[in-house]
């Protein structure tokens, strides 16, 4: 494998626990669109390196508000909002900065590989990098390849996650891919279910923890990853969101993030 530099676009938890992961590689320039953005990436970045002590890598993480640090990478992590405009717009400023050989990247969990590969205007170095939250301790990165991917970014690509210690599955340009076509279905039932039958958030989590043996039941899970965010996968992927979802976040009740959604974080 080539010796690959990382370079990332965004600033939220993917972006910053796919920066440090990254700098086991080497140098990682993170790109915010504002200072107070950066700010808040620099300390998330620094709390997730102390919690993994001194093995998380050699590597330096440059976060700034500038676009040129980025034309560096070898790959180049599109890591921003999944709306399909905001997407494309970042695509094409890694494009015009990156050196002709550079793969570019994106981390959607829901949105079509061909269309963002358009927006790249690179398809032939063009890879989606599916890592899943917590990025430094989920094992899983889920690639998708737009048609026209050459030989060479599907190695690189496949590469480079083992290189990140990540195991990497090749899955179809489908909506939502195989992990949250094949959730979020099952999450969205348990919201109905719980508000059919008047069960508490905590009973449903229980019953699939301790039955199941889930890890994190569906009710906290989807708080974990924000109700926002899943309700924008379900419609990706074809799935009627529950109006309790479509409530909570009206009211801006989004989960974890804000301290609030099927249960109170305080």
């Amino acid at each position: 494998m080539q010796d690959e530099r990382l370079a990332i676009a965004g600033t939220g938890s993917i972006a910053c626990g796919l920066a440090v992961v990254g700098a086991r590689l080497g140098d990682v320039h993170v790109r915010a669109r504002s200072e107070s953005s950066a700010e808040r990436a620099r300390g998330a970045i620094a709390a997730l390196r102390e919690k993994l002590g001194d093995d998380d890598g050699s590597g330096e993480i440059h976060v700034g508000t500038e676009w040129e640090p980025l034309a560096s990478a070898t790959v180049l992590v599109e890591a921003v909002a999944e709306e399909p405009v905001v997407k494309g717009g970042v695509l094409g400023r890694l494009d015009a900065l990156a050196a002709p050989d550079a793969i570019i990247a994106t981390t959607t969990s829901s949105l079509s590989i061909s269309d963002l590969a358009r927006a790249s205007g690179r398809p032939d170095r063009f890879v989606g990098l599916h890592v899943f939250n917590p990025v430094t301790r989920m094992e899983l990165v889920e690639l998708a390849f737009p048609a026209q991917a050459r030989e060479s970014t599907v190695a690189r690509a496949s590469a480079l996650c083992e290189a990140l210690g990540k195991t990497s599955v090749v899955v179809p340009d489908t909506p939502g891919f195989v992990v949250n076509r094949l959730l979020f279905p099952y999450l969205f039932s348990a919201v109905d279910f719980m508000e059919r039958h008047g069960m508490r958030p905590e009973d449903i989590d229980e019953c699939m923890r301790l039955g199941a043996g889930h890890p994190m039941g569906p009710l906290a899970l989807l708080d974990f990853v924000g109700l926002d965010v899943a309700a924008a996968i379900g419609r990706e992927i074809g799935v009627p969101v529950p109006q309790r979802i479509g409530a909570l976040v009206g009211e801006g009740a989004l989960g974890r993030k804000t301290g609030r959604g099927f249960y109170n974080y305080g």
